[in-house]
């Protein structure tokens, strides 16, 4: 004999000596909690569903006294009414308490089938009448619908071997029909036990749609907030390089700069040349999965001052676009002018998108302490076509306005059209305001 061998009968061994405390712990842990059915009026209708149960379990309780009086045409002893009612408060017990109320209907099945079994004539059903049989189902099919099929088979198994210890010990001959009760108790407990994988297979899809649909943000934002990186990455770099130039160039436009002035301008142009090489390390992280091309990557960002452009082309698309400009424009920081840029861009994709035929109107407005975008359009004339993916769109104008400490307002008008509104704060002194304004 094998070590191995050895091994797997001490396994089975162990597994036989545990299975009892197994599976007493199984039938007697209580039952999962009342599901709520996936639908929210289901608090509503459990009342219902228990007053449907008491009222058919009343019926089964008068079927199964009825069926279970004396052969001598007496009177039905009261202990018989008495176990035929606790049988049928069981079933009403098996919704609110599974693993109790199981134990209590099969410990009144056996007490009744012994008390009565010399009273029974030979022709009755035994040890399940009909009714009783029913009500067995009942409160079998309400346990599996709340424990796991383990346990539910665990008291399957106690019940049948119940039943036919009622058949083994009897003192007359009687219509036995374990034979025939024990596919309808199976039945019972497998479609219990189907229902619950399918209840538990529906929370669990519900919980990963709801994980997807986290993790499909998160990724969309971290996605939209790398886009926005490399976008800056640009204006940071462009800043860098004029401080290293111009400290480069100051000493040779001072006479007889000193040394301590060469060593300063010295040490900022290479702190400018460190940092535009850790730039490049860091835009080389995010763009390490962009397609792009070399040509499209190397394009200077967008200012306002392409704004024309932008709303040219998408005239060009069919859609109709007004502008207004309120204030002197000036130049802004180029942070706050490619926000700007692509909010404004992001709206008229998104109107060109979602309302078609709608009339679009792009605001400008050059403020003491900030810059004002806002666009609005009206209502489409027809349904837009549907979306085959989800944009970024809003996500992204947030994403830059958050960055700058501005605010962003995004919402259907009272007229059925759509509305976004960008404040982006900056450092400018006050200026002269004046109104311009530009039609197609």
């Amino acid at each position: 004999m094998t070590w191995k061998s050895v091994e797997g009968k001490g396994r089975w061994k162990a597994a036989l000596r545990g299975a009892p405390r197994v599976l007493f712990e199984d039938l007697t842990t209580p039952a999962d909690p009342l599901p709520d059915m996936g639908q929210p009026g289901w608090p509503v209708w459990r009342p219902v569903f228990a007053m449907l149960l008491v009222i058919c379990a009343t019926f089964l309780t008068v079927f199964h006294v009825n069926e279970m009086s004396p052969v001598d045409g007496g009177g039905i002893p009261r202990y018989v009414v008495l176990l035929g009612i606790a049988h049928g408060a069981a079933l009403v017990a098996a919704m609110f308490r599974p693993v109790s109320a199981w134990w209590a209907s099969t410990v009144l099945m056996v007490v009744t089938v012994r008390l009565n079994e010399s009273d029974m004539s030979g022709d009755q059903l035994f040890p399940w009448n009909v009714a009783g049989l029913v009500l067995q189902c009942g409160v079998l099919f309400l346990l599996a619908l709340r424990v796991p099929p383990r346990r539910a088979a665990g008291a399957l198994v106690i019940t049948l071997l119940a039943g036919l210890a009622c058949t083994v010990f009897t003192t007359t001959p009687h219509n036995y029909d374990i034979d025939r009760s024990t596919p309808v108790l199976i039945a019972a407990v497998v479609l219990g036990a189907a229902l619950r994988g399918l209840r538990m297979a529906r929370t669990q899809l519900v919980v990963q749609e709801e994980l997807t649909a986290g993790e499909r943000a998160r990724r969309t934002l971290l996605e939209e907030r790398n886009r926005i990186a490399r976008e800056l990455h640009d204006v940071v770099a462009h800043h860098m390089s004029v401080i290293s130039i111009q400290a480069q160039v100051a000493p040779h436009l001072v006479e007889n700069p000193s040394d301590e002035l060469r060593e300063n301008l010295a040490g900022i142009r290479q702190n400018a040349v460190e940092a535009l090489t850790e730039l490049r390390h860091v835009l080389g992280v995010l763009r390490s999965e962009d397609a792009l091309s070399q040509e499209v990557r190397h394009t200077p960002q967008p200012t306002l001052d392409r704004l024309g452009e932008l709303v040219a082309n998408v005239r060009g698309a069919g859609l109709t676009v007004t502008t207004a400009t309120t204030g002197a424009p000036r130049v802004l920081p180029p942070g706050v002018e490619l926000s700007a840029f692509r909010i404004v861009q992001e709206a008229l994709s998104n109107a060109m998108r979602h309302a078609p035929g709608a009339q679009v109107r792009v605001e400008t407005a050059y403020g003491t302490t900030g810059l004002t975008v806002r666009i609005t359009n009206t209502a489409p004339d027809g349904p837009a076509a549907p979306s085959q993916s989800m944009g970024h769109g809003l996500l992204g104008m947030r994403e830059r306005t958050a960055m700058l400490g501005g605010e962003l307002a995004a919402g259907a008008t009272p007229d059925g059209g759509y509305e976004v509104t960008a404040i982006l704060p900056v450092g400018a002194p006050a200026l002269a305001t004046e109104s311009a304004e530009d039609t197609p």
